[in-house]
């Protein structure tokens, strides 16, 4: 035999071996599990944005924003304008606004629980304010 024949050997038993990380069934290491629970974690991800048509929105601006014959100074207010976002609208205090409201109704709840009269015969009665303007009607 040769040394040609014999590297040649040499290397294909070496190319026989399973054990190569990338193999599901060698049994070494997690790497793998690792991997496919992200991949499948991008997968849903990916099947959710194609069921709610984010992509197909985006895809859309983003040509839009594409065949614009100048291009826009700033291609963020272009795509909320494109999607249909009001312009001029700060996000941030309106969500600031929006925890406040629903402190506020905590509050309110808990006034309201805590204005509860019992009646002398025990049976509690709540004294709840009416939630539109008609006076009580006198039956």
């Amino acid at each position: 035999m040769s040394s040609y024949q014999n590297s040649n050997n040499s290397s294909s038993s070496n190319s026989n071996h399973s054990n190569t990380p990338h193999n599901p069934n060698n049994g070494g290491g997690n790497n793998n599990n690792n991997s496919n629970s992200a991949d499948s974690k991008k997968e849903d991800f990916r099947r959710y944005l194609e069921k709610t048509n984010v992509i197909d929105a985006l895809t859309k601006v983003l040509v839009g924003l594409y065949e614009e014959p100048e291009r826009p100074p700033n291609a963020i207010d272009y795509i909320r304008k494109y999607m249909g976002a009001p312009p001029n609208v700060d996000v941030e205090s309106l969500k600031r606004e929006n925890d406040d409201l629903r402190h506020s109704v905590d509050l309110l709840t808990k006034q309201v629980g805590a204005l509860q009269v019992t009646s002398p015969a025990g049976v509690a009665t709540a004294t709840t304010p009416s939630l539109n303007n008609d006076p009580p009607s006198s039956a």
